[in-house]
This record gives structure tokens, C-alpha cells and sequence, in this order.
């Protein structure tokens, strides 16, 4: 599996929060399994995503898609977010 990395800032996270999940179906069907939002406890609206996707290719595609960026604009994401596309090379539990 493919793990993508965002950060961006947003306007106004509840307004973003509600395009996010409405834009779910596409994310599904472009190759996204699974996410997580993170974010500092005193900025609220600086966000870090963590995105599972099915193949490098797939992802790297949508993120580079006309949708994402329309999605992004709707959802008030200020200025232009850091991606980066990792593998996963280890995983454990303490």
C-alpha cells in the first residue's frame, strides 16, 4: 500500500471537513482506502492528512487531478499544500 502525505492549512475546518466527506465517493473510486486527520491543538486549522491508496500510481494521479483541486477550492484550503508519496516499510505495536 501507497501512504500520502498532506498538510495545508484551511479557512475554516468544518466548512472543509463537509466537502471532505462529500468528495469520499470519488476519493474511493480514484484508489483511496482509508485516511486520518491530524492537526495541532492550537491551530485547529492546520491539518495533516494521512491517506492510504491501493497503488503508487493511483494516488500520485489524483492528486494531481483536476477534482482534487476543484474539491480543495470548495473547501477553502489556503495556499498550496505539501503532498509527499511513502511506503510503508514497517509497522509494529509496543
Amino acid at each position: 500500500m501507497t501512504q500520502v502525505l498532506v498538510n495545508h492549512k484551511v479557512k475554516d475546518y468544518d466548512k472543509w471537513k463537509e466537502v471532505f466527506d462529500n468528495f469520499a465517493p470519488t476519493r474511493r473510486t480514484g484508489g483511496e482506502k482509508s485516511y486520518r486527520i491530524l492537526r495541532p491543538s492550537e491551530n485547529p486549522n492546520d491539518l495533516t492528512l494521512l491517506f492510504e491508496w491501493d497503488t503508487p500510481e493511483h494516488a500520485q494521479t489524483f492528486m494531481k487531478s483536476t477534482e482534487l483541486k476543484k474539491a480543495m477550492e470548495r473547501g477553502g484550503v489556503a495556499g498550496e499544500p505539501t503532498i509527499q508519496f511513502l511506503t510503508e516499510i514497517d509497522k509494529g505495536t509496543l
